[in-house]
Order: structure tokens, then C-alpha cells, then sequence
């Protein structure tokens, strides 16, 4: 229960709708209390009728109905416990009114503080955890946590106030009655708890079972070209049978343990009402003939009828008992499993609100760095420095660190050694926010939203929509447009999840479109030319000159077509800056930037032939 604790803040600050629904769970209680009373008078009175006996005098509805005719009072009866059924519904209903929204609006509260959490947590957070078991926590585990300040909640405290109202009126009537009527309750309580744990586990299984089986249809689907391009349909065929059988096997035992769980509920409830009958027959017949026992205190055929409708009160709560304590435990587990995520701390603070007016000087100092995730070592004492309005390059082989200069630069990660400075200021001093605000970022692996064309372009501009003509410029200069265009609804096209609809090369131009249209006073290029053809690819950079002016500009590629006109250009291999100068230079110096540019050349040259 020690990880529930954090929901405390949640239930005291809903602590009137939780207060307002303990009242009135009691007065529907209350309500629900009185008809049984009314049935016994109204079943002795009948008695009475027939014997042709006396009502009994022990009634308080006797001295008010008394007068009336038998028809007339069965009738008043009647409409008595209607009318008390009717307030009974209506004070349920404001009941689950009250703590069942309360549940809801916790449940809102807690997704929003995890989801605000995941957005404050650095990348590290989210290569540790797979993406399945972060959304896990803020959906299913929400969910169940859910269920425990709802239905767990309300049905722990509808069981206290139905006991200490019920149970004290039967002990008034009979004890020993009362103590055989109660005591099949107990067992069939322990016995749900352990028969719902051992549901909850088998629903697990079955949950889990059907996840996997999501899962592969999932990667089938999506991969379905592959699949039938190395013929491997009866693989996967054979793959979704094996888990479709193991689901079978699992949902079956599932449904065996339910068969036998109900029969048995039912018959220790109906237990509780053959004891309540039969211990109640012997009381009666024993009391009628017994002349000591005084007639206001014998036990009538109507209180035996009363008991039977108490035990029929008490046994939902009882039988609640078992399965809250259950609601409570798996709360509990997805409680802690939250609290995990919660109580992670983001190495990457935004360390101040203040405004930041940024030029574009860069300046590298001895920087080293270390992904934490991993221990490889992705770059050693890098030392450059960019003016504003100046263009840098970075190239180099896949894996020698060109990407990790850009995670740093934007504050991803915090150096392990040495400094960053922007403007001269230290990267760790100024307002994070602002920076990337001012940083049009256009990364390698293009991310489209599964929205219109225009909204994904529009997506880097502020906070509202701008107006089409600049959309349709952005698109312009990062060579789009006419393929926009050509589309039937133009920049109102639905691209699909992920851009699956759009090539390689659209994504990648529709990523330019969206980090230009903020007109950024940083431009990052982390190989985002590397889908598009080279004639593409310098229509591209001709547009991006002009927006380039007076902005710094970094430039990271594996081509030198890219990268010919920076001002500066960066070799960098394994973690290390082994050549630096302009393009012209660098090729004088014929060294491993002038082998690329060879390589490249004669392969651009084979495939105009081709």
C-alpha cells in the first residue's frame, strides 16, 4: 500500500465529491435498510390474516396502518418500499456520481503528470525503456489504478456502512441466528480472494498472449513486401498459429477456473440461505412453543423472510471483499511500476526562463563525450569554432561521431569533458528552451505525423497556424512544391502514419519545409540530403542559400556535393577531428576528405553514363 500513498494529493484535493459520496453512500444504505423491515411486518401481517390471529404488536407500522383494512395496508406497504427503492436508486446514483467521477478525474490528473514527465526526461530516459512499456504505464497501469480509487474505494466503504447497519440490527433480533446466517460469508470472501488472484493471473497471461499476437499481425502487416519478397509467408503463418495456440490454451484454462468458481460462489451463498431458513424454522418452532418467552421477543415467519433479504444485502459486499483486495494489489503493483518512472530525474535541467537573443557564434572547447546508455566513447577533445552567418561541415563514416556533435549542441546530452559556448556563454547556462526555439533542426531519420501536408510543414512555425503563402514558400525552397501539388488535395493530403505514403526523398523535403518555416537563427542539416538525388539535392541547397545569409549553419553529411561551399569543413573519425579547412584546401591537402571526393566523383560520373 506504501506505493498508493502518492494518490494521496489526488483524493485530498477531491476530497468533497469523496466526502459527499461516503454520505451518500450511507443514506442509500439507509434507504435500502427499511424495506426489509417493512416486508417482515407486511408477511406477519398476512400470517395473521390467515391464522386469523392478531397483528403483532411488536410492529411500529401496527398503530399507523392498524385502522386500515389487510388490502389497504398490504397496498400502503407496497408503495413503501417503492418509494423507498426509488430514494435507494436515486442516493446509488449520485453516489457512483460522485466517487466514480472523482476516479476519472484522478485518472485524467495522474496520465497528464506522467505524460508532462516523459516530456521533461532526456534521451537517455527513452533508450533505456522501450516504447511499449512507457505507454504501458500511462494506459493499463492507469487503468488498474484507476480501479482501486473508483469501484475499490466505493465498495470498501459501502461494505463498512452496510455491516454497521445490518449486522447490529440482526444481533437485536437474534443472536444465534445472526452468528449461522454470517458465517458462510467469511469463507466465500477468502475464497474469491484467492480464486480472483489466480484470475488475475490467468488474464494476465491471456493479456500478455494477445499483445504478442498484436504485435507480430502488427510487424506482418507492415512488413508484408519483405515477407513476400523472401517468400516466407508459411514462416509467419506457421509463427501466428503457434501463438494463436498458446492463446487457446490460455484463455481455455481461463474459462475453466471461471466454470468452477461461480457454482461454488452461489452455493455458499445459498448455504448462508438455507442456514438462515432452517436455524430460523427451529427458532420460530421453538419459540411458539415456549410460554416463557415473552410475545413481544419470539421470532416470527416474517423475521426469518427479514434475515433472508439481509443476507442478500450483505453477500455482494462481502463477495466485493475478495475482489477489491485484489483491485487493491494490482493497484499497488501498477502504482509502483508509475512511481518508477516518476521519481526519474533528467540529467538535462533547463537551467533558466530568461530571455535569449541568439547571434549564432559557436564555439567547441576540448569537448569530450561518453553516451551513457552504452560507454562508447563518441568523441575526444573537439575543439572548433563557427562566427555567425558562417557555414559549418562535418563529415565522415558512419559512426564517428558526426551526429553526437549535433545531440550536444542541442543539450540531448551534457558533455563528460570540456565546454560548449553559444554567443560565449556556457550551452548549460542559457535558457534550453529558447535555443531550440531558435534552432531549426533537420534530422536524419525524418519523423511526419500521421496528419495533412500543410500541418506537418506548418508544425515548426510558433504556435498557430500561419498563413498559406508562407507554407507554400517554405515548400517552395526546400523543393517540394511541385510534388505537392500534383497530389489531388495538394497540401490537404493525408500522409499516413509516419509519412508511409510519401517516398524517401518527399519526407526528407517536407522535414526541410518544416525546420526553415521557423526561420531559425540556427540551421542543422544532420544528413537530411541523403534521399535525394544530387540534383535534387543542389536545387535544395541553391534555394537554402538565400535563408542561409547571415544564419549559422551546420552541415552534416557523408557526401561532399553537400558540404563544397561551407565555410569551413570538419573530417572527423572515430571521435576525432583529423582534417579541418575549406573545400579548396582540403583537397590540396589530398588526404582522406580528397579520397571521398575521388570516390564520389567517379560514382556520380558512372551513374550519368548508366
Amino acid at each position: 500500500m506504501k506505493s498508493l500513498q502518492h494518490l494521496n494529493k489526488y483524493l485530498f484535493k477531491y476530497k468533497y465529491r469523496l466526502l459527499l459520496g461516503l454520505l451518500f453512500v450511507a443514506i442509500s444504505n439507509v434507504f435500502g435498510l427499511y424495506p426489509a423491515q417493512i416486508i417482515r411486518q407486511a408477511f406477519d401481517l398476512a400470517d395473521a390474516q390467515l391464522n386469523g390471529t392478531t397483528f403483532p404488536n411488536n410492529s411500529y407500522l401496527s398503530a399507523l396502518f392498524g385502522g386500515q383494512s389487510f388490502t389497504k395496508t398490504i397496498l400502503l406497504f407496497g408503495i413503501i418500499v417503492l418509494i423507498l427503492a426509488i430514494l435507494k436508486g436515486v442516493f446509488t446514483f449520485f453516489m457512483r456520481q460522485t466517487i466514480i467521477i472523482m476516479s476519472r478525474l484522478i485518472e485524467y490528473d495522474l496520465k497528464n503528470e506522467i505524460f508532462n514527465k516523459y516530456q521533461q526526461l532526456d534521451s537517455t530516459f527513452y533508450k533505456e525503456n522501450n516504447t511499449g512499456d512507457i505507454m504501458n504505464r500511462i494506459s493499463d497501469d492507469v487503468g488498474k489504478v484507476r480501479m482501486y480509487i473508483g469501484p475499490g474505494i466505493m465498495y470498501t466503504i459501502n461494505l463498512i456502512v452496510l455491516f454497521a447497519l445490518v449486522v447490529p440490527v440482526m444481533f437485536s433480533i437474534n443472536v444465534r441466528l445472526s452468528i449461522y446466517s454470517l458465517i458462510p460469508l467469511p469463507i466465500l470472501s477468502v475464497i474469491i480472494y484467492y480464486v480472483s488472484n489466480l484470475i488475475n493471473r490467468q488474464s494476465e497471461k491471456v493479456q500478455k498472449k494477445l499483445s504478442d499476437i498484436t504485435t507480430l499481425s502488427q510487424e506482418t502487416y507492415s512488413g508484408i513486401r519483405i515477407i513476400k519478397s523472401y517468400v516466407k509467408e508459411k514462416f509467419f503463418f506457421a509463427k501466428l498459429e503457434k501463438e494463436n495456440e498458446d492463446y487457446r490454451q490460455y484463455s481455455m484454462d481461463l474459462v475453466k477456473t471461471h466454470a468452477l468458481f461461480f457454482p461454488i460462489m452461489m452455493l455458499l451463498i445459498g448455504m448462508s440461505t438455507i442456514f438462515t431458513i432452517y436455524i430460523g424454522g427451529n427458532e420460530y418452532i421453538a419459540n411458539v412453543t415456549n410460554p416463557l418467552i415473552p410475545e413481544a421477543k419470539k421470532l416470527t415467519k416474517g423475521n426469518i423472510l427479514e434475515f433472508v433479504i439481509y443476507i442478500n444485502m450483505l453477500t455482494w459486499p462481502v463477495t466485493a471483499i475478495g475482489w477489491v483486495t485484489s483491485i487493491i494489489q494490482r493497484a499497488a503493483a501498477s502504482q509502483k511500476r508509475i512511481n518508477e518512472f516518476l521519481s526519474v530525474h533528467s540529467s538535462i535541467i533547463n537551467p533558466t526562463n530568461d530571455q535569449l537573443e541568439i547571434d549564432g557564434k559557436i564555439t567547441f572547447d576540448n569537448v569530450s563525450f561518453t553516451y551513457p546508455e552504452s560507454g562508447i566513447k563518441a568523441l575526444k577533445n573537439i575543439s572548433f569554432e563557427v562566427k555567425k552567418g558562417e557555414t559549418l561541415a562535418i563529415v565522415g563514416r558512419t559512426g564517428a561521431g558526426k551526429s553526437s556533435i549535433i545531440n550536444l549542441l542541442l543539450r540531448n546530452y551534457d558533455t563528460n569533458g570540456g565546454h560548449i559556448l553559444i554567443d560565449d556563454k556556457n550551452l548549460k547556462t542559457i535558457n534550453l528552451n529558447k535555443l531550440r526555439e531558435n534552432t531549426g533542426l533537420l534530422p536524419q531519420d525524418v519523423f511526419l505525423f500521421s496528419d495533412t501536408i500543410e500541418n506537418n510543414i506548418a508544425f515548426g512555425y510558433k504556435n498557430e497556424l500561419p498563413d498559406k503563402s508562407i507554407i507554400e514558400k517554405a515548400a517552395k525552397d526546400a523543393a517540394i512544391y511541385s510534388s505537392i501539388i500534383e497530389f489531388p488535395k495538394g497540401f490537404q493530403t493525408k500522409i499516413g502514419e509516419r509519412g508511409i505514403t510519401l517516398s524517401g526523398g518527399q519526407k526528407q523535403r517536407i522535414s526541410i519545409a518544416r525546420a526553415i518555416i521557423k526561420n531559425p537563427k540556427l540551421l542543422i542539416f544532420d544528413d537530411c540530403l541523403s534521399a535525394v538525388d544530387t540534383e535534387t539535392e543542389d536545387i535544395i541547397l541553391n534555394n537554402l542559400k538565400l535563408i542561409m545569409k547571415d544564419r549559422t549553419s551546420i552541415i552534416v553529411s557523408h557526401r561532399v556535393s553537400s558540404v563544397k561551399n561551407a565555410n569551413i569543413i570538419l573530417v572527423i573519425e572515430k571521435g576525432e577531428i583529423i582534417e579541418k579547412g575549406t573545400h579548396e584546401s582540403l583537397l590540396k591537402a589530398k588526404g582522406s576528405y580528397y579520397e571521398t571526393y575521388k570516390i564520389q566523383l567517379l560514382e556520380e560520373e558512372k551513374n550519368k553514363i548508366e
